[in-house]
């Protein structure tokens, strides 16, 4: 299936100073968020990817057209340098297409100026490229699959936040304080499955979520599929930092092309079910 990126943002969160690249081209170890991301869905065997490019589009398109493969793949260095034998590839049988967007473009309307390359798909995959999960995506596509009414589908996760709500009384008094990780709720945590029928929902100068998909709800053909293994956005430079660390203890749950960075066996990975719980789309 085709994935569509959405990578053009201005990931104002992110930014420290002058800068000329989206988020996603932040560095988690050697390589861009926006790398992690893609090698998830090459993973399960998804590499045509079409990349929606606004703000810092130079930066997305200079990066792939002098890809280092030896970044990230062990090589032999024959004839005094002047030749390299790679022992393995990332994206040598990956197609990608840069797709200008628009300097401020709302996801849906990025989404809208792609559909000419997804609309004859039965269907195809959507991502923030902004969010590392372990989340089996297979199943999730089988899920999607067995629910043919339904037009989109969203990742749930639980709340991330570590702060605390209140309960108060009337009076003033609280009555009681949990963390936010305790409320039965869930969180938009995007890897989307989409049917073009998404198109028919969509409407210039709104967005995806929560226009389209308000839109999908009382048709009940918008799917959420819990899931409550790993899942990280990386909204901020602490959020970054820790994904850093992850990677350099050789502890990163996402990269589950790499078994022997991600610490565990992949089949310690939690299932993902299909719900109706409340999600908050963001």
């Amino acid at each position: 299936m085709k994935v569509v990126l959405f990578c053009g943002g201005l990931g104002m969160r992110m930014r420290e100073g002058p800068t000329s690249a989206p988020k996603p081209m932040n560095m988690i170890g050697d390589r861009p968020l926006l790398w992690h991301v893609m090698r998830y869905y090459a993973h399960f065997g998804h590499k045509d990817f079409i990349l929606c490019l606004g703000y810092g589009a130079a930066a997305v398109k200079d990066y792939f057209i002098h890809y280092d493969e030896t970044q990230s793949n062990d090589f032999t260095m024959v004839g005094g340098g002047r030749n390299i034998e790679l022992h393995s590839t990332d994206i040598d049988d990956w197609n990608i297409s840069f797709i200008d967007t628009g300097l401020s473009s709302s996801i849906g309307e990025r989404l809208m100026r792609v559909r000419h390359l997804v609309e004859d798909e039965e269907m195809f995959l959507a991502n923030y490229a902004d969010t590392l999960t372990d989340a089996p995506l297979d199943k999730l596509v089988e899920r999607f699959q067995q629910s043919p009414d339904a037009v989109a589908s969203m990742l749930a996760v639980p709340p991330v936040s570590t702060h605390h709500v209140v309960e108060i009384a009337e009076n003033g008094e609280v009555t009681g304080v949990r963390a936010v990780t305790d409320l039965m709720q869930y969180e938009n945590g995007g890897y989307f499955v989409m049917r073009p029928g998404i198109f028919d929902e969509l409407r210039p100068g709104e967005d995806m979520v929560p226009h389209a998909f308000d839109r999908l709800i009382p048709q009940r053909r918008l799917l959420a599929q819990r899931y409550t293994g790993f899942w990280r956005a990386a909204d901020t430079f602490k959020d970054r930092a820790e994904l850093e660390d992850m990677y350099h203890r050789g502890q990163s749950p996402w990269m589950l092309w790499d078994p022997h960075h991600n610490g565990k066996s992949p089949l310690t990975v939690p299932d993902v079910t299909a719900g109706s719980d409340q999600v908050l789309a963001s």
